[in-house]
């Protein structure tokens, strides 16, 4: 059977290895002249960035990818940090997030004054445990197939439902839990890897620190890039044809809007017995099927954070950084009530910056570090970026010039810019929007769209803007889903 993949971000390059290695004959066409999505890479006067996502968890994801490819050919090196991040605040705090437990603990003593850890490592406890209960639900399998819920896993799910905390927000539980704001913050900052805001955010997010506390981060022996490169060799390997600047302009159906027929390609029809895509899910109903119903409460759900990520090349090294940094704003709730209320960019914003020169010395000439900074920003909205844009820089380097003590505007020897128009415009992410939708109510989890089409057989979707959500983690996750949605719908 022909199977033809829209867009090569990395849940479509998961699916065509899950896909081709059950037997189907795929086809992915992306409309860039490069593939991996966000996923990608650059070099600008000697600098190399990645350009989009920086943390790397649960490695096992693409490890299984090779099983399922089996291949062995191609070694997918990477290691465990072992600081997971440091963290600068206004108040002249500076303190590191280590995996290691006994270093947590000297670190939250010495730099925090932490006299009793145990309501850090108990609420990393009930992290696990809400992780735990909920990713075989909520995160592994398709939420809108009756038979995933008639399991054990289910039950026991719902037997825990006091302890995940639904009806409170993030930032509610964790103000009972700590009375030291800088933990507060810590915490709520979690809410940001899938762009969503911890004043409204449900507290079962606050699961998301098991990722990076208890199983760990890691970075790529060649950086973020190798993820995608690594993952779209084995599709190659296994016999998946990619074809670049190919954008699909429909998606074909027959007469009575009921079956896969195929898609269009300028002037060309590609035959197709299956299509999954994975564009995000509005343009891909408003702009591939515009003859069809859509979904339209999905569509029209309020829409994650996006970004504003300056790529500076700094002729400097700064001892104090790693890989991940950030550093606070002094007021983190007007901060998230600038992005996701008034829709503009906060004159503090909190910045993180990634730095993989620190393990990847090449990235940067000697002397030097490659600059990987980025500010949470509201989608786009029709916003002055041009103006906000000059305005976030010159905060951006004060904020930085002030904690690191030196003039960082007299370092930055290279620059690229990419901004929320930018981001929708390259990926086609509605809006510039990163993650899809927003998780800022309790039943985020139910209201994405579905991985599959209830109407058209066929069709079936993944990627961040569909279930189970944005992220690498859950972008390889939704090409699971789709595998095994076509594996039992096709008996491949």
């Amino acid at each position: 059977m022909k199977l033809i993949i829209i867009g090569s971000g990395i849940a479509g390059l998961a699916s065509a290895v899950r896909l081709q290695a059950m037997g189907f004959d795929v086809t992915v066409l992306e409309a860039n002249n490069y593939f991996g999505g966000k996923l990608t890479e650059f070099n600008q006067n000697g600098f190399r960035f990645d350009a989009g996502p920086s943390l790397f968890t649960l490695p096992q994801l693409v490890l299984d990818l090779f099983d399922i490819a089996k291949q062995n050919k191609y070694k997918f090196e990477f290691q465990q940090l072992e600081k997971s991040c440091n963290y600068f605040y206004e108040d002249g705090t500076r303190f590191t997030s280590f995996h290691n437990a006994q270093k947590m603990t000297s670190e939250l003593q010495e730099k925090l004054g932490m006299t009793d850890v145990k309501p850090f490592f108990n609420y990393l406890q009930t992290a696990e445990f809400r992780y735990k209960t909920t990713v075989p639900i909520f995160i592994e399998s398709s939420l809108h197939k009756l038979k995933n819920f008639l399991n054990l896993a289910t039950l026991k799910g719902i037997f825990s439902i006091p302890k995940l905390n639904l009806f409170n927000t993030m930032n509610h539980e964790n103000e009972q839990i700590f009375t030291d704001k800088r933990l507060v913050q810590y915490f709520n900052r979690f809410a940001t890897y899938n762009g969503s805001n911890p004043y409204q955010s449900p507290a079962l997010l606050n699961m998301i620190p098991h990722l990076e506390s208890n199983i760990g981060t890691f970075f790529p022996k060649n950086g973020m890039h190798q993820i995608s490169e690594i993952i779209y060799q084995l599709a190659v390997d296994l016999g998946v044809n990619f074809e670049f600047n190919k954008k699909v302009s429909e998606i074909v159906l027959d007469e009575n809007n009921k079956q896969i027929k195929g898609v269009i390609v300028g002037e060309l029809f590609y035959k197709a017995d299956l299509v999954v895509s994975n564009m995000d899910i509005y343009p891909t109903y408003k702009k591939l099927l515009p003859n069809i119903p859509h979904p339209e409460n999905i569509l029209k759900q309020e829409k994650s954070s996006s970004a504003l990520i300056f790529y500076w090349g700094i002729n400097k090294k700064f001892i104090e950084l790693d890989l991940h940094n950030i550093f606070f704003t002094e007021n983190y709730e007007a901060e998230f009530k600038h992005i996701f209320e008034k829709k503009t960019i906060y004159n503090d914003p909190t910045i993180y910056i990634n730095i993989t020169s620190k393990y990847k010395t090449d990235d940067a000439p000697a002397g030097c570090e490659n600059w990987f900074v980025m500010i949470n920003t509201p989608n786009n909205q029709g916003q002055n970026w041009d103006e906000l844009i000059i305005e976030s820089r010159k905060n951006i380097i004060d904020k930085l010039t002030r904690i690191l003590k030196v003039n960082i505007s007299e370092l930055i020897i290279s620059e690229s810019i990419l901004d929320p128009r930018s981001i929708e415009s390259k990926t086609s992410s509605h809006l510039g929007a990163l993650y899809g939708n927003a998780s800022n109510n309790r039943f985020a989890a139910f209201l994405r769209h579905k991985n599959f089409s209830s109407t058209i057989k066929g069709l079936y979707f993944c990627g961040g803007s569909v279930h189970p959500g944005g992220g690498i983690p859950l972008c390889l996750n939704s090409a699971k889903i789709v595998g095994n949605l076509i594996k039992e719908d096709y008996g491949k």
